[in-house]
């Protein structure tokens, strides 16, 4: 299980960017004491991303991503949609669908319908 990724921000784009995690299952949670001044966390099941504000944050990845299985993959489309999120179908490389989408910041996301597994479309 990949436990956490950390993506950097601007500082007025944090509340944005919960909201839309918000939107594929995610909760706010508080960091530990140490951590809490630097960092903006969410999670679902055990799976937490990490904002890490920045006034010179990095510049989103163009193919790099985060993935994610989403709950309940038409609804979390349908609410991205709603919200105005720009939603980009993916390539159906293993027999179910998926979606890109980029956060407020800029950081691709994929919206998994089911994860990858065998045997391979084609093969």
């Amino acid at each position: 299980m990949l436990q956490h990724v950390t993506l950097e921000i601007a500082p007025d784009q944090v509340a944005d960017c919960v909201a839309f995690w918000a939107l594929l299952g995610f909760t706010e949670m508080v960091p530990p004491p140490m951590l809490r001044d630097r960092y903006t966390w969410v999670e679902r099941e055990g799976t937490q991303i990490h904002y890490a504000p920045s006034d010179d944050p990095s510049r989103p990845a163009r193919e790099g991503h985060v993935a994610i299985v989403a709950p309940d993959y038409e609804a979390v489309l349908r609410a991205l949609t709603e919200a105005g999120y720009e939603l980009t179908e993916g390539s159906n490389a293993w027999d179910a669908p998926r979606t890109f989408v980029r956060d407020p910041a800029g950081h691709r996301v994929e919206v998994m319908s089911a994860p990858p597994h065998l045997p391979w479309p084609g093969e």
